[in-house]
């Protein structure tokens, strides 16, 4: 025993606040436990100390890490250098840690949040109080993708609204983190199919933007590269000089404020360069636009006299090249996409609400689980499988359900009601599989075997064409010997199929199968993060067709000024040196 408990002691030689060896268990210590020994040696506090391994500050790891000293490569002889900083040094670093490390979680909340809503909106399960998200070209019509292609556009898009939530918020380290992420969902998707869609090389120049917002000259180059391949995306997407998108939009100057920030950062991304006259071209077609969206108080007061709001009216103004006929028709057009959208959401919610209850199965007296109590309940904390289930054998009966709920005999009695009724339905849809395919021709014993081995109907039937008879009739025949149970050709006798054949992967929805009696689906409902996944539903909620072009640009018009007087007096200097 005494040798194996000093085979992970290991002597640190120290140096700084105090200077001797240290003897630690590399395996049972933490940065914190060393941290504290030294400072206690020191005679110093904790916050005073930073402790440096191998050129790196030693970060304290969460609760979740619990790293030790040998996870992080400290060993026998390993050098500790221990800085002294002061306590409100030692305050900030670890406030900076604390907010690394917040900042990371709420980066996967998002990561996970959007791949949960992408995925449910994919298969056509969003519950009801989701919305249903539509792809929509610049004219508003909904655009088709392929399943595969449909997935990933929607977490790309999903993502890049949340990091515009950012960008309005000023976090632009937190905006690019997702921006990032976006442009990997992106990259998932075929070439081919979004050539024609210019949410990617927006998403570029809402990065280029963050780049610039925080200053670091590191991005010039990698600016560079994105605001090319922005340019010809937004080419490719809108026609040459923006052709293919005026015709979209009836003429209109809506995509004015786009072009703008990126001929300002075209410019920027010159300047820094050394392409002086490149850069002088981006800025002053960048400071004509600017001119063309600053809207006159006389036009706004007059498109407001009409009804509509000063936000509204200055949006329709800006993307109709201050026209007032044109504002108005616009605003118009707008003012019934939003009833038609309304409408459209209402109607999709009732669709998805007959779902959900359809899900749920109904009471005793043939009633629909009531989804607002049902929402009451889960609220309380009850998983909401288990809460439909209590309200639906109660008549909706919250005060009852909760009983239910609350009693350990009764609470076991509906999980076990829900399990029964899982492997009912699951053991329908066995059986319509069988039947249908016995229905086509195949031998019953080949068809238990094929559908025993797992998938959908349609592999089923697959391995029936393709593998020999004998191999089947052999497998099916094996496994209904394992599982102790009788194959028997008589397609009326009610035991005529094993009880457990590959019951999770055949889906009852596909079979026409009706299980509106039978409560919750087989699948297991997931654990949702509803606060994130409604802040990016809300956030979604507020845009349309023209969010991405919507651009107030009063910094981007600071930014061209800046940059033009820069110019002029890297001018003048060279001016000055030619005359010397």
């Amino acid at each position: 025993m005494s040798s194996s408990s000093s085979a992970s002691i290991a002597k640190l030689k120290v140096a700084g606040t105090w200077a001797g060896l240290l003897e630690v268990e590399t395996e049972n210590w933490t940065v914190p436990m060393l941290r504290e020994e030294i400072a206690k040696r020191s005679n110093m506090g904790t916050e005073s100390i930073n402790l440096i391994f191998a050129g790196k500050v030693l970060k304290d790891c969460t609760s979740e890490e619990k790293s030790s000293l040998s996870q992080l490569g400290i060993k026998n002889n390993s050098k500790i250098l221990a800085c002294r900083v002061s306590v409100e040094e030692g305050k900030t670093l670890k406030n900076e840690l604390l907010a690394d490390d917040e900042r990371n979680r709420r980066l996967a909340r998002i990561r996970a949040a959007v791949t949960a809503l992408s995925k449910r909106h994919a298969d056509g399960a969003l519950p009801i109080e989701d919305f249903d998200i539509e792809l929509e070209d610049q004219s508003g019509k909904k655009v088709h993708f392929s399943e595969t292609d449909r997935l990933a556009i929607m977490t790309g898009l999903m993502l890049h609204t949340s990091g515009k939530r950012f960008i309005r918020k000023q976090m632009f380290t937190d905006a690019l983190e997702v921006l990032t992420m976006g442009e990997e969902a992106f990259s998932l998707c075929n070439p081919k199919s979004i050539e024609l869609v210019d949410n990617i090389p927006i998403l570029q120049i809402d990065m280029v933007w963050c780049y610039f917002m925080l200053r670091d000259i590191a991005w010039i180059a990698v600016a560079g590269l994105r605001l090319k391949k922005a340019r010809e995306g937004l080419e490719r997407a809108h026609g040459k000089d923006s052709s293919r998108f005026r015709l979209l939009q009836a003429g209109r100057t809506s995509e004015l404020a786009l072009y703008l920030r990126l001929e300002l950062l075209e410019g920027v991304v010159a300047y820094h360069s050394g392409q002086f006259d490149k850069s002088r071209k981006f800025l002053a077609s960048a400071q004509e636009k600017f001119f063309q969206l600053q809207v006159p108080d006389e036009a706004l007061s007059l498109v407001m006299s009409m009804g509509f709001g000063e936000w509204d009216a200055k949006r329709a103004l800006r993307m109709s090249n201050q026209d007032i006929q044109s504002a108005v028709n616009f605003l118009v057009v707008e003012r019934e996409k939003r009833e038609q959208k309304r409408e459209d959401d209402i109607r999709r919610r009732n669709e998805i609400m007959q779902v959900e209850q359809k899900r749920y199965g109904v009471t005793p007296l043939k009633k629909a689980v009531d989804l607002q109590r049902l929402t009451e309940v889960v609220s309380i904390g009850f998983e909401k499988e288990l809460a439909a289930e209590a309200l639906r054998k109660n008549e909706n009966d919250t005060q009852k359900a909760l009983d239910d709920l609350t009693n350990p005999e009764a609470n076991t009695a509906l999980q076990r009601n829900i399990e029964l009724r899982k492997r009912r339905r699951q053991q329908r849809a066995t059986d319509a599989t069988i039947e249908r395919l016995v229905s086509m021709g195949f031998e019953r014993s080949r068809v238990i075997g094929a559908v025993q081995a797992g998938g959908s109907l349609e592999q089923a039937m697959h391995q029936l064409l393709t593998h020999s008879r004998a191999d089947t009739t052999v497998a099916a025949e094996n496994s209904a010997n394992a599982h102790g149970s009788t194959v028997n050709n008589n397609a009326s006798a009610p035991d005529s199929t094993p009880t457990d054949l590959a019951l999770d992967n055949l889906d009852p929805d596909a079979l026409d199968i009706d299980c509106s009696n039978e409560g919750p689906s087989a699948a297991e409902i997931e654990q949702r993060d509803v606060e994130m996944e409604g802040e990016i539903a809300d956030e979604l909620a507020r845009g349309d067709a023209l969010s991405d072009y919507d651009i107030e640009v009063a910094k981007e018009g600071e930014a061209i000024n800046e940059y033009l007087a820069l110019l002029a007096s890297a001018d003048g200097t060279s001016s000055s040196q030619s005359s010397q």
